[in-house]
């Protein structure tokens, strides 16, 4: 089948935005990427200088392509999208921010073309894998999603690394979260049911955030008794930063926030991340438990080693692009991710980077 997307405009090439614009690049995509600093970075794909604020140069360049993809941070990526719905063109992005999501949501219903935020690892991968878990069952009791992006050798007490936004993290740990609740949807306390969990032998601890869980909620209310999400990682991360923020007062200085936990916790070379998906649920008359559970570890990719956090994110978004390229979703609207089939989505070339289970 023809693909509909053959051009594709990559916004943000940090860590993951340039992975992503790689992976596309290999799987014959004629890329072009886009940040507004210029780098003397050696890209197999041509490079603008833009600087994305600038809404009639952004226009110009999104005129050029088929889809654009946003790397960027959640709060740049709302201009960029209502430019993709005017420009006509397919859009993705690894957002993590409801009300970002709703926005764009409430205008892809008159969409041209297709409007697919939060198309990373969590949301976006880990939703994939909850909704194929409940297809093997006749009635749900729950669904449990736990993602975590951790350093492989924690030191300190934090035991973590800002691999990742240190804006997005912040948010996750402050915002109210999404679950369903004896059926009906609701909203919970971030940083709270607390419990422990272990994966590969290692203890870890998981307790609520927001924005993991993507539009998950609103499918299954009604369908199962409780769903909800968990952010992992190592015992005793969650006690301190409930400190940092609750006793510190540092959830009304968000960014100074960020500012001191990166300063505090680098990123890291050497980073794991953990997924664990479990669905509970019954088969005929026997009360049942599925799980989906990985950890993934850097790997070799284009003759470079990235990061877990990186690879994982960036592989989840271009299978998703490859997905609608290739006709195996719908391409007009809002997509939700947990409508993609897990098994078309590992049959991908980036996708199937999941299929495996590495260790380090």
């Amino acid at each position: 089948m023809a693909r509909c997307i053959h051009k594709i405009l990559v916004i943000g090439l940090g860590m993951v935005g340039e992975l992503a614009a790689r992976l596309l690049h290999q799987n014959g995509y004629q890329v072009t990427g886009l940040d507004r600093n210029r780098t003397d970075a050696d890209y197999p794909f041509p490079f603008l200088v833009e600087d994305v604020r600038d809404k009639s140069r952004i226009l110009s360049a999104m005129e050029q392509n088929d889809a654009v993809l946003t790397c960027l941070p959640y709060h740049v990526n709302l201009e960029v999208a209502r430019a993709a719905n005017e420009a006509g063109r397919h859009y993705f992005d690894l957002t993590e921010d409801v009300s970002n999501t709703e926005e764009i949501r409430a205008f892809s219903q008159t969409s041209r073309s297709l409007m697919a935020p939060q198309c990373g690892l969590a949301p976006g991968f880990i939703s994939i894998v909850g909704a194929d878990l409940t297809r093997r069952f006749e009635k749900l009791r729950s669904i449990e999603l736990r993602v975590g992006a951790l350093p492989q050798h924690p030191r300190g007490l934090l035991g973590y690394a800002f691999n990742w936004s240190p804006e997005g993290v912040v948010n996750e740990y402050l915002n109210d979260c999404d679950v369903i609740k004896d059926g009906h949807r609701a909203k919970v306390t971030s940083m709270e049911d607390l419990e422990t969990i272990v994966i590969d032998g290692v203890q870890l601890e998981a307790f609520t955030t927001s924005g993991g869980l993507g539009t998950i909620c609103e499918t299954f209310e009604g369908k199962v008794d409780k769903l909800n999400y968990k952010t992992v990682r190592y015992p005793g991360h969650c006690s301190l930063m409930r400190f940092f923020f609750n006793e510190l007062f540092m959830r009304d200085r968000r960014e100074e926030a960020g500012q001191i936990l990166v300063n505090s916790k680098p990123p890291v070379k050497e980073d794991v991340v953990y997924v664990h998906a479990a669905v509970e649920g019954w088969q005929g008359r026997k009360l049942s438990r599925e799980e989906f559970v990985r950890s993934y570890y850097p790997r070799v990719i284009d003759g470079k080693e990235w990061k877990a956090i990186a690879w994982t994110t960036a592989s989840s978004v271009c299978a998703t692009i490859t997905l609608v390229a290739e006709g195996k979703v719908k391409n007009r609207g809002f997509l939700k991710q947990e409508e993609i089939s897990l098994e078309e989505f590992l049959g991908t070339p980036t996708g199937s980077n999941f299929s495996i289970r590495p260790h380090g």
